[in-house]
């Protein structure tokens, strides 16, 4: 069923933004917020419901596992800092500071 909204122009791009910044279309984006505003995506039970459908699959344990195990290495950010750095110089032909 389609429904004609009117609404002022500075809403609109603030609409038009909003909904590229999440990668959906404008109508996909106030379907979504209709449906919060009625109750219907309430997140809360949408993390119930995920958390749910995760114990019933089988692959869960492996996957949870796996990211447990991706946060016990350490982050050096200064190191990965510099190593971004150096390969945009060596990419952009900048020598070094």
């Amino acid at each position: 069923m389609a429904v004609s909204v009117r609404i002022d122009a500075l809403l609109e791009k603030r609409l038009t933004l909003a909904a590229q910044h999440q990668g959906i279309t404008k109508s996909q984006f106030i379907i979504h917020a209709v449906e919060r505003a009625l109750g219907d995506r309430d997140p809360y039970a949408l993390m119930l419901q995920a958390k749910a459908e995760m114990a019933q699959d089988s692959r869960s344990a492996s996957l949870a596992q796996a990211f447990v195990a991706e946060h016990a290495l350490s982050y050096d950010s200064e190191r990965s800092r510099a190593d971004l750095i150096a390969k945009l110089r060596d990419k952009h032909g900048l020598g070094a500071s």
